[in-house]
């Protein structure tokens, strides 16, 4: 993977489908682990369940300050930031205060913006050549502030038979703050996931989402794998749990993909 050259921009990309159980954390972790072995990469956690803050390793109790504090203009992007255990790979734990940041940022002016203006802010990321945002299960105002901050928005979709009637919401919501409240923000692309060869129905699921959304898919499907499950348990990504699971080999191909998109 060819290095950016010095001084461009960051690009963010949110993580983002309403439905659960499709990937999404398990995505952000493993890809943003494998764009570290090039890139300088950041991960905020969003989610108030705070699994991608867990699976690199940090624990519930151990995390201070993060996204909500964050979010709410208690502190600044760089007193949140925090090393993982990956090289190149930083993180913005979920503290434990972020279930009740929507309720919080309710009645606050400019309430969706809170995460753009924190991440737009001069300087504030300097050290990173890419920001992954990984959004909660849901279209709520913490997955708003992640889609009115990125640049593009990944949307996990794991190949089961309700695959295009969710893909289809959250599209439609990426239109909706296109038009609303970022006009820059674009589809990045639609990762199929837990992927199976010896179901008949993984194949039928794929193809059809690829017949409907054509080159926005990528060619890389991420396998159902026991590794991958395995190593958030450990605290660790996939590529340094087991480097040569499917797991690993399907995320580190995904990362390449992603990379050659950038505009």
């Amino acid at each position: 993977m060819a290095t950016p050259p010095k001084g461009a921009q960051p690009r963010i990309i949110a993580l983002a489908n309403q439905k659960g159980g499709v990937g999404k954390t398990t995505s952000a972790i493993n890809l943003a682990a494998a764009m570290a072995a090039s890139r300088r990469v950041l991960l905020l956690d969003l989610d108030p369940q705070g699994n991608a803050s867990t699976g690199l390793g940090i624990a519930r109790t151990a995390r201070g300050a993060g996204s909500y504090a964050l979010l709410t203009g208690q502190k600044s992007l760089a007193e949140v930031i925090q090393p993982s255990s990956v090289a190149n790979l930083s993180l913005v734990a979920a503290d434990p205060d972020l279930a009740g940041a929507e309720v919080e940022l309710v009645g606050e002016d400019h309430r969706e913006q809170r995460l753009r203006q924190s991440l737009r802010a001069p300087g504030a990321l300097a050290d990173y050549d890419v920001v992954f945002l990984d959004c909660p299960p849901s279209l709520g105002l913490l997955t708003l502030n992640a889609l009115v901050a990125a640049d593009g928005v990944l949307v996990p979709l794991q190949t089961e038979f309700f695959a295009l009637e969710g893909v289809s919401q959250i599209t439609q919501t990426i239109e909706r703050v296109k038009r609303a409240l970022n006009p820059g923000l674009r589809l990045e692309g639609i990762l199929l996931t837990m992927f199976d060869r010896r179901n008949n129905l993984s194949e039928l699921v794929a193809a059809d989402v690829r017949g409907f959304f054509k080159a926005q898919v990528l060619e890389t499907v991420i396998p159902r794998n026991i590794r991958l499950s395995e190593a958030p348990s450990h605290g660790v990504p996939v590529n340094q749990y087991d480097p040569r699971s499917p797991g690993a080999l399907a995320y580190a191909k995904a990362a390449e993909e992603l990379l050659a998109r950038q505009p």
